[in-house]
């Protein structure tokens, strides 16, 4: 794999962790500012609402320049995003800062697949795309629970201003290992459009918000899930977290690993277990080590997800797949947003903390489903005789780097 891949993870790793980091700080930071709880969580709803609106927009911004210049755009937005935090001498501006930084997410993923994909053979290609991945991965393994720790020792300020300088050295990392890759010659911002009608490329995205819908779903209230129900200490959540965390790692290599090999079987595996496995989580929550064993399975399952879906999207845009992969990132977070107010509604109507797994469950299965009508649309659209849509004319797309 080309080094350029690890610029690509370093800066990934970044993102991931100021992604989720904010979650164990949020007292720290509702206390210096003196505002609430749920008052500071806006700097998370804020942050995940910038994913999805920024996806879109700077991937077409990003349409006139190359895809290089527009990853290192994206990197110097992280940075000045996480500085503004760090420095931030009132919530508001704080929360500009989250913003500010979410923007770079959604394209950053969406550009960097299309750019991993590029740097490898179409035999790699999926494997490509869970290797930049597993900086996102790795950053809630090490990044997120080392972040909070620092967080809480000197001061959040200090966690924000490390993950700035990750970010510089994402930045610094794609300028001299990532080839200047320039826009592909003929693809215009409709032909990225015009690939959103394609209707394959449509059920990717929803298998996207069901499947890792399924995963938030059980997720977004592990804390209460496993102190009330499972019997474990406060403080025994961080390492369930770091257990998760390492189902995600391993879930993302063998996930790029097979969907090169069969995709459609991938997805039709991980999303399978993962429903049965969000449905036994049910009763295994019950017990310390089963709730243990299953929290890493729901990571690995979940994450396995990522890479055939995202190669999916590429597959299946064409020509032009960049817009098409940035929203498909944005869609992780339409998932999470989703799940985690459907999990909070079977919770308030009193059905209990594990109600949430078997919302997840039923996410997951609806995904399968979705994977099997796409599979099955394909088989007839590839049938003798059947003409194929491609948003790229054919006269342009002889010039478009694949």
């Amino acid at each position: 794999m080309p080094l350029a891949l690890l610029a690509l993870a370093i800066g990934a790793f970044g993102i991931g962790t100021t992604e989720f980091v904010i979650m164990g700080l949020l007292p720290e930071v509702a206390g210096d500012f003196g505002v609430s709880i749920p008052m500071a969580g806006y700097l998370v709803t804020g942050y995940a609402l910038g994913v999805m609106l920024g996806a879109p927009l700077m991937t077409v911004l990003g349409t006139k320049v190359s895809r290089k210049r527009m990853l290192m755009l994206l990197m110097g937005l992280f940075i000045v995003g996480n500085l503004l935090s760090a420095l931030a001498p009132s919530f508001g501006l704080m929360l500009t800062g989250r913003v500010v930084a979410s923007l770079a997410h959604g394209a950053f993923f969406g550009i960097g697949s299309v750019v991993a994909a590029d740097l490898v053979a179409p035999d790699k290609k999926a494997g490509a795309i869970a290797l930049m991945f597993t900086g996102l991965t790795v950053a809630n393994v090490v990044g997120v629970p080392l972040g909070t720790l620092i967080g809480q020792s000197l001061g959040w300020r200090v966690t924000f201003g490390i993950v700035a300088a990750l970010g510089v050295a994402g930045l610094t990392g794609i300028a001299r290992l990532v080839p200047d890759m320039p826009k592909a010659e003929g693809v215009r911002l409709r032909h990225e459009l015009a690939a959103l009608k394609n209707v394959q490329v449509l059920l990717a995205m929803a298998m996207t918000v069901l499947g890792f819908g399924g995963v938030f779903a059980a997720i977004t209230y592990i804390a209460p899930m496993m102190t009330h129900v499972a019997g474990f200490t406060d403080g025994s959540v961080t390492w369930l977290l770091v257990l998760f965390g390492l189902g995600m790692v391993g879930g993302n290599l063998i996930g790029g690993r097979y969907a090169d090999r069969a995709l459609m079987p991938m997805l039709y595996l991980s999303l399978g277990a993962l429903a049965v496995v969000l449905a036994l989580f049910t009763l295994t929550a019950h017990n310390k080590i089963a709730a243990a064993v299953t929290i890493a399975l729901i990571g690995a399952l979940g994450f396995a997800t990522v890479p055939p879906l995202q190669k999916r999207v590429l597959d299946q845009a064409h020509g032009a797949p960049t817009l098409a992969s940035a929203l498909n990132i944005g869609a992780f977070n339409l998932g999470n947003a989703l799940s985690a107010w459907l999990g909070g509604l079977v919770i308030g109507a009193g059905l209990g903390y594990t109600a949430p797994n078997w919302v997840g469950a039923v996410l997951a299965a609806s995904a399968l489903v979705l994977a099997f009508v796409s599979a099955a649309l394909e088989r007839r659209d590839t049938q003798p005789g059947t003409v194929l849509a491609d948003p790229v004319p054919t006269e342009r797309r002889t010039a478009v780097s694949h």
